[in-house]
């Protein structure tokens, strides 16, 4: 999406980070939308877990983005290290980010991207979410990014409505987690495939492997909760992050029967929402476009 430099700050001597889009993104529309999102979520949030905006602006029409500089590394590469993790320090880190993303709820902004590569973990453990491009405000409007699906988000941690096509809210935001707690409970995701589409296909059609059979270390209760995060249908997941907050400190009231009833019934596409639908459609407008511009032309022609 751009560059990001380390820089100071002359007016207060702090180091900082600064994000420049990659000048081919500026031309489109839906690209720039992105990254003008990004500087609108940047400069309302502040929690320690929540990278902080601290200027933006534009440079021979080129726009920046001013940030702190965390000094971390990216939690794919601290999963790669440490994964499996212990359940007990497992919790700890999903906590600390699921109140991050319950204050960002609190505040109308669904991040709608939660991946590893999108939080760095700090020596001390802190994680900092990071990239609101794809985050969803009150006063976003839909885009459609070039080289991607209608679909926002990134396969491996999409929830089932995204891979519908459907934007999401914050039980979308809970369903990432999910796939993230479990993760770092299992040392990789429940759910992977060959191609995106694949991949994108498990989480409305595959069953979720019981993580207290994969890793007996985890226990039921903790399973339990993960799997609630993991539901097909947002209705059957935890309301909110706050919700969800509360069953991490009272794991004994888990409701262990969902362990045994999976997570909910196959979902099934509809035509008009599959990719192959959706890329032939779009082929024959385009067709359909040139050949009605072909037949008045000529049309003007015979005039």
């Amino acid at each position: 999406m751009g560059s990001i430099y380390r820089a100071v700050d002359i007016t207060t001597g702090q180091e900082v980070a600064v994000k420049i889009p990659d000048p081919t993104m500026i031309g489109d529309p839906a690209q720039y939308e992105r990254f003008q999102r990004e500087l609108e979520v940047m400069k309302t949030l502040r929690h320690p877990a929540i990278q902080h905006g601290v200027a933006s602006g534009q440079f021979n029409r080129m726009p920046f983005l001013v940030t702190e500089l965390v000094d971390g590394i990216s939690m794919r590469a601290w999963v790669q290290q440490h994964a499996p993790v212990p359940p007990d320090e497992a919790v700890v880190l999903i906590r600390k980010i699921a109140d991050a993303i319950a204050y960002c709820h609190e505040n109308n902004v669904i991040h709608r991207d939660l991946k590893p590569e999108n939080i760095l973990i700090t020596p001390e453990g802190q994680p900092v979410i990071i990239d609101f491009g794809l985050a969803l405000t009150k006063s976003a409007h839909r885009v459609t990014y070039a080289n991607l699906s209608s679909a926002a988000g990134t396969p491996e941690y999409m929830a089932p409505e995204q891979v519908e096509g459907q934007r999401g809210d914050q039980r979308t935001d809970l369903y990432a987690l999910g796939i993230m707690f479990y993760e770092l409970l299992n040392g990789k995701p429940p759910f992977t495939g060959d191609t995106p589409f694949a991949t994108m296909a498990q989480h409305t059609q595959a069953p979720l492997p019981r993580l207290d059979r994969v890793r007996p270390e985890v226990s039921p209760q903790l399973a339990a909760i993960v799997a609630k995060c993991l539901q097909r249908n947002p209705d059957d997941r935890y309301a909110d992050m706050r919700a969800f907050i509360a069953a991490l400190d009272a794991p004994e009231t888990a409701d262990l029967s969902i362990l045994e009833k999976g997570t909910g019934a196959a979902t099934i596409v509809p035509f008009w929402r599959r990719q192959r639908f959706v890329t032939i459609g779009t082929v024959a407008l385009i067709v359909l476009a040139v050949v009605v511009l072909a037949f008045a032309s000529q049309a003007l022609r015979a005039r």
